[in-house]
C-alpha cells in the first residue's frame, strides 16, 4: 500500500506557474505507475497526466499539453506537476494517484487528497 500527500497549490494569475509535488509513503515508489488528475467544480474528474515506473514514458490530456510537465524522482519518492501559461479554466482541486496498472489506461489504486490551484483572470 502506498500514501500520497500533495503540495504545492496555491492562487496564481493567468500566465503564472505552479509546481505541485507528491510525496509517497514506503520503499516501492519505483513500482507504480502515477498520475496527476484534477476535479473542476460541477464537474467530473479527470485525467492530466501520468507517468510510467521509470519515468521514461509520459501521457497527457490534449488540454494540457505543451503547458504542464509530469515527472518523477524515484529517489525520493516524489512526482511532481510542473505548471506553466496557467489559464483560468485550470482552476481545479489537483490529485495525485498511483496504479501498478497501465499508464495508458485503467483505474488508479491509490489517491491523495488533493491540492486546491486557483487560477485568477
Amino acid at each position: 500500500q502506498v500514501q500520497l500527500v500533495e503540495s504545492g497549490g496555491g492562487v496564481v494569475q493567468a500566465g503564472g506557474s505552479l509546481r505541485l509535488s507528491c510525496a509517497a509513503s514506503g520503499r516501492t515508489f519505483s513500482r507504480y505507475v502515477m498520475g496527476w488528475f484534477r476535479q473542476a467544480p460541477g464537474k467530473e474528474r479527470e485525467s492530466v497526466a501520468r507517468i510510467s515506473r521509470t519515468g521514461s514514458n509520459t501521457v497527457y490530456a490534449s488540454s494540457v499539453k505543451g503547458r504542464l510537465t509530469i515527472s518523477r524522482d524515484n529517489a525520493k519518492n516524489t512526482v511532481y506537476l510542473q505548471m506553466n501559461s496557467l489559464k483560468p479554466e485550470d482552476t481545479a482541486v489537483y490529485y495525485c494517484a498511483a496504479t501498478t496498472g497501465s499508464i495508458y489506461d485503467g483505474g488508479m489504486d491509490y489517491w491523495g487528497k488533493g491540492t486546491l490551484v486557483t487560477v485568477s483572470s
